[in-house]
């Protein structure tokens, strides 16, 4: 079964004040280093936001079809690319991404036939928090990202609720760096890899 893999670059960032796709990440930058673990995972790597932001990324980018209307609008995008039947999708913000669990949510959509699979937090800080952009959906859940999107229902949460998204729980907390605090504690603290 085919996989295709999506990164949304789109946001704002208005949290960080600067973009954090472009954050500095090991030896590169935050998001290069997300897309090669998207892209060890699947069979190929798509970054979804303004191509003239990221045209100079060794990455194909696709302008959202509906600029500005958050994160469900970069889901449609990448499900509109027609890429593959499971499209794992993550945001440019999650550095503890590890590309096993990555392949283990890949795995687990093709054997079921749950339109969505998606990470939920081990027990924790953020004990039970469910991550829309850490998932994999079907290419059948077009329609219904079309529809919400139509409707003005933007919340990914009531997205996955209508998908009924099948949840893998993680070993670890998967942190998003949204802020220049949390860009300051990531680096204080060893990495721990979703397992």
């Amino acid at each position: 079964m085919l996989a295709a893999g999506f990164v949304l670059v789109g946001g704002q960032s208005s949290r960080m004040g600067r973009d954090k796709a472009r954050l500095s990440m090991g030896a590169g930058l935050l998001v290069e280093e997300i897309a090669a673990k998207v892209a060890n995972a699947a069979s190929r790597v798509t970054l979804v936001g303004p191509p003239e932001r990221y045209g100079d990324l060794p990455f194909e980018c696709l302008a959202d079809l509906r600029p500005h209307l958050g994160p469900l609008a970069g889901i449609e995008t990448a499900l509109a690319a027609g890429y593959g039947e499971l499209n794992l999708i993550t945001g440019c913000d999650m550095p503890d991404l590890a590309p096993e669990w990555l392949e283990e949510m890949i795995f687990t959509a093709s054997r079921s036939s749950a339109l969505c699979v998606v990470t939920k937090d081990a027990a924790g800080d953020a004990a039970g928090k469910i991550h829309p952009l850490c998932a994999v959906y079907r290419s059948e859940c077009l329609p219904l990202v079309r529809q919400a999107l139509d409707r003005g229902q933007l919340k990914l949460l009531a997205l996955l609720k209508e998908l009924r998204a099948v949840e893998m729980q993680t070993a670890a907390v998967l942190s998003n760096l949204n802020t220049p605090q949390q860009l300051a504690a990531h680096g204080e603290r060893a990495t721990y890899p979703l397992h």
